[in-house]
């Protein structure tokens, strides 16, 4: 699948709750993730763009590998995601793997994340308010929104890429988002 998405720093989490139920959204979900991530042991994941997490949601572990992204100021890439469990309950044994198989863990990225699907089933979105540990300004935590459009194929025309990101743009204006943030959570982390 590949993922369409942008993502903005929200100041006031109770007006931006009252933008989502003027659209319609309905909440999914509410949970919190763990996301560790790891590097290649042969190629620098920072430099080509792509990821490679094992995400602890909630009791449910999960890896997900993204690949870089494409040009374009709305983030689009493929996503390959998959569960661990009940093989793997906690994700410890992926995590060993990794190890075994040279990957060096970068970071742990810890959100509390509320998602809400925004759309019918033909054409929902996914909007979640991101809750992140040690990336506010000061320090502490950052408060963040996501919009995302999913497009199921591994191999999307240009034009569902350009028509995914064109959705995803509009919803952000309807919510009242400017400004997208470009870096991950992960970045950020790093970076702070």
């Amino acid at each position: 699948m590949f993922e369409v998405e942008l993502k903005f720093r929200i100041d006031d989490r109770g007006d931006f709750r009252h933008r989502l139920a003027g659209a319609g959204a309905v909440l999914v979900s509410a949970d919190t993730n763990a996301d560790s991530y790891y590097n290649h042991p042969c190629r620098d994941f920072a430099q080509t763009g792509e990821a490679l997490r094992i995400r602890r949601e909630g009791d449910i572990p999960m890896i997900t590998y993204k690949a870089a992204k494409l040009p374009g100021s709305v983030k689009a890439r493929e996503e390959l995601e998959w569960r661990l469990d009940p093989g793997d309950a906690d994700g410890t044994s992926m995590e060993k793997l990794f190890q075994r198989l040279g990957f060096c863990h970068v970071a742990t990225v810890t959100k509390n994340r509320t998602t809400f699907r925004v759309g019918g089933a033909e054409d929902a979105m996914t909007v979640t308010m991101d809750e992140v540990a040690d990336i506010g300004s000061d320090g502490g935590v950052g408060h963040y929104a996501e919009i995302e459009c999913v497009i199921p194929s591994d191999s999307p025309s240009e034009t569902e890429i350009r028509l995914a990101r064109q959705r995803v743009t509009e919803l952000a204006k309807q919510l009242g988002l400017s400004s997208p943030e470009s870096r991950s959570y992960l970045r950020m982390l790093l970076e702070r």
